[in-house]
């Protein structure tokens, strides 16, 4: 029996099938994804073999970091080749609460400033058509998509990789809506579905006029019905419950293409 497949391991299931258990199972260390098997990547690897040249490293603060996702969205555009996946101490961001509600029945996370924060999240290392993936599941190629992609620079950002190895920037997906934020105008964190749905909506009675008074109301009818979650999302705004996440500077005007076509902006690689 195969003890490093994805079902062996408890990460099979994708946040997008199970939006109430958002962001999803996190591998437990770094692991190689390949397909339906999760290779853990020994600890002895040398120092420079953490990194790697031909791949631009995309910070992973919510369902990116989930192998089940992950594998998802490459099954969609036949996309085989494996995916580094590299846990790293990152100082500088904190996972905070997308300020729009997504048509998989969720609440995303989203980074935000936060200079003397240090938390441990992963570094996923895509090629030009796995990123290229990536970018369109977050909406980066349409005008009107919820994410940015951003590069952070260290020292702002800074990424250490197993070893001590320090990365000199990472990529980032940056909410276009923005964050929500605790009530003092300072960006929340995300506590996890279920609970931040249960807070939202027990804090406001239009977002249960269009969702309903529990989380599973809210999934249910959030799924898919993509005029809803638009009003969901002005909502948010309209109630000002919105503050910037400090990250939009690093936004850049960026080209970006089809998946499988391997024209999206791929600067800097490693």
């Amino acid at each position: 029996m195969d003890g490093f497949t994805l079902n062996a391991l408890g990460l099979a299931e994708a946040p997008r099938d199970h939006p109430l258990r958002y962001p999803g199972a996190w591998p437990a260390d770094s692991a190689l994804l390949d397909g339906d098997r999760l290779v853990p990547l020994a600890g002895s690897l040398p120092l420079d073999r953490w990194r790697h040249e031909d791949r631009a490293p995309v910070l992973a603060v919510g369902s990116n970091a989930s192998p089940g996702q992950l594998r998802h969205k490459m099954a969609e555009f036949a996309i085989t080749s494996p995916i580094p996946m590299v846990r790293a101490r990152v100082t500088g961001v904190d996972v905070g609460v997308s300020a729009h509600v997504s048509r998989m029945g969720y609440v995303s996370a989203s980074p935000f400033e936060a200079p003397y924060t240090a938390r441990e999240l992963f570094v996923i290392w895509l090629d030009a058509e796995q990123l290229a993936v990536i970018d369109a599941s977050e909406g980066v190629p349409l005008p009107h998509g919820n994410y940015w992609r951003a590069w952070l620079p260290a020292p702002e950002v800074r990424v250490e990789l197993p070893g001590g190895v320090t990365l000199p920037g990472v990529h980032s997906y940056v909410n276009r809506h923005g964050v929500l934020h605790d009530g003092t105008g300072a960006p929340r964190t995300h506590p996890g579905q279920r609970e931040l749905l249960t807070e939202l909506l027990v804090g406001s009675a239009r977002l249960r006029e269009l969702f309903g008074v529990t989380p599973e109301e809210f999934v249910a009818r959030a799924r898919a019905d993509r005029h809803l979650c638009e009003a969901g999302t002005r909502l948010f705004a309209d109630e000002k419950r919105v503050t910037e996440s400090g990250l939009e500077r690093y936004v850049t005007v960026q080209q970006t293409g089809s998946p499988g076509t391997a024209s999206s902006l791929f600067p800097p690689l490693m």
